[in-house]
């Protein structure tokens, strides 16, 4: 459970600056620390209790002593962007672009980086392949649809029924609600497959790819997870297909992100938009699962 207090603000120490925070969104980080799952959240975050007692990766927000704005993910710097202030190292800040609001800022950090690192870094998108996202109305899915739109990919999307009118509108040509229909089964093949999901061990997806073809994951179980991280060069061996984990380098990409918003070729998705004193409200909404894009607090919602 999710509470608030109050604390003293945070001190900047040398190379942070103060941050006050503007907008927060909810990521799988959170609420997998809040939750003590899968067993790799439990295993860091501590097996009996989290040792981290502040939690939140994504922020975007105002420099105190500058009034500039920026945005950036905390996850490899302590967490604790749930909080009116933060004391963030100035590697972690990128300027947010003209026209963009806290909220859509707050949206991209992780969630853009772990779609653009699985799509391009490792997926090596190239112009017009076939790409299959699976989960893909949440953060990760309806930024990285409007990238792989881009490259012209033949796009297609599996998630609940709610959830494809909105990816038809983003750009894919096929969508599967994942309880009525099963994409292993469609006939279909794919040159890459993006999945936030990863609900079946690493073999499952191999019939479904393409010679050559690369699948790629964010996250999911974390049997499956270890299964095509350990059991990749011995797939790739046999196979000649591609199966890569994604290690979120955080940060990285979000120049990019500023580029393509500034020449309106990407707009992040918000599914939910909460005022701060909601925040605990917003994380059990995100636990559900039903909204689309984002959750968002925000001191931009009065």
């Amino acid at each position: 459970q999710l509470k608030l207090r109050e604390v003293p603000d945070p001190i900047p120490g040398d190379e942070q600056v103060l941050v006050k925070v503007e907008a927060v969104s909810m990521n799988d980080w959170d609420l997998g620390l809040i939750q003590g799952k899968p067993l790799a959240n439990r295993m860091i975050s501590g097996m009996l209790k989290p040792r981290i007692d502040q939690v939140g990766c994504d922020f975007a927000g105002t420099v105190v002593d500058t009034g500039e704005r920026v945005y950036g993910d905390m996850s490899n710097h302590g967490f604790g962007t749930f909080a009116e202030y933060l004391a963030a190292p100035k590697e972690c800040l990128t300027p947010i672009p003209e026209g963009m609001t806290f909220s859509q800022a707050a949206s991209i950090p992780q969630a853009g980086m772990l779609a653009y690192q699985g799509l391009i870094d490792l997926g090596r998108l190239k112009q017009g392949q076939k790409v299959l996202f699976n989960g893909a109305g949440g953060g990760v899915g309806t930024l990285g649809i409007q990238i792989a739109k881009l490259y012209g990919a033949e796009i297609h999307a599996i998630d609940s029924a709610g959830k494809l009118e909105m990816l038809k509108q983003l750009g894919a040509s096929r969508t599967f609600d994942y309880i009525e229909e099963d994409y292993a089964v469609s006939g279909e093949t794919y040159d890459l497959i993006l999945d936030a999901k990863t609900s079946r061990p690493p073999f499952a997806y191999l019939k479904v790819l393409k010679p050559g073809g690369r699948y790629i994951t964010v996250g999911g179980a974390s049997s499956h997870l270890m299964g095509i991280h350990f059991m990749g060069r011995l797939i790739r061996w046999f196979t000649g297909k591609t199966t890569r984990l994604v290690f979120l380098k955080t940060n990285k990409d979000l120049p990019y992100f500023n580029r393509l918003f500034l020449e309106g070729k990407l707009r992040p998705v918000i599914g939910g938009e909460f005022r701060f004193e909601q925040l605990p409200e917003a994380m059990q909404y995100y636990a559900e699962g039903h909204f689309k894009g984002k959750v968002l607090v925000s001191s931009e919602i009065h």
